[in-house]
């Protein structure tokens, strides 16, 4: 009788913590950029107790969304959830880039640019940054034209940057300020004439 009763109340405590743990739905494919845009999906990954860590690398390494590939090359490179592996997160940011994701072009570009995880290298941040702010990625854009401004990169590609910065919208204040300085640092370096048709051109 005994063992029934201790049977019954360890079902009933069961069910009680079923009902507590609430599963978490994985991420739809809009809700993931989104959460990359505003750079909050590591920190919705945690939230979210690491729940949805399977899901997450099967959609990365099975499906290969590149949505999920940049999430999972974030994990593994900072051991979110994960052991840390920063190569092969780095390995799946690339793939997320090689298929376009604009934020993967930027943050590997950001990477090659301040040192991250490698060695410093110019000519390949402008590579992926270029390709970023061609998405209207306006921290690619922002960050392409500091580089520009210290003199690298070819001038052949200033109208263009200008033209993308010229024409972005932020509602960020200190973002449009810092537009508006690298766009005066920008002109210095083009006639009057090329500053004047990139102003009208849409790149």
């Amino acid at each position: 009788m005994r063992y029934l009763i201790v049977l019954m109340m360890l079902s009933l405590a069961g069910m009680a913590q079923a009902q507590n743990l609430q599963a978490v739905q994985v991420y739809t494919d809009d809700q993931l950029l989104d959460l990359i845009k505003e750079n909050k999906h590591l920190g919705q990954v945690v939230l979210d107790e690491c729940q949805l860590v399977q899901d997450i690398e099967a959609r990365a390494i099975k499906a290969e969304m590149p949505s999920y590939q940049f999430l999972w090359g974030d994990m593994l490179a900072y051991g979110v959830c994960v052991d840390k592996n920063i190569e092969l997160g780095l390995h799946y940011m690339r793939e997320a880039a090689d298929q376009g994701l604009a934020e993967a072009l930027e943050q590997l570009g950001r990477y090659y640019h301040i040192g991250k995880f490698m060695q410093v290298d110019i000519e390949k941040a402008i590579v992926f940054l270029r390709v970023a702010a061609s998405q209207n990625n306006l921290k690619a854009q922002m960050r392409l034209a500091d580089i520009y401004h210290q003199g690298f990169g070819s001038p052949l590609d200033y109208p263009m940057l200008y033209s993308q910065l010229h024409h972005s919208v932020t509602d960020d204040k200190k973002q449009h300020k810092k537009i508006s300085k690298l766009l005066a640092q920008l002109a210095e370096k083009m006639p009057e004439h090329v500053v004047r048709a990139a102003k009208k051109s849409v790149y």
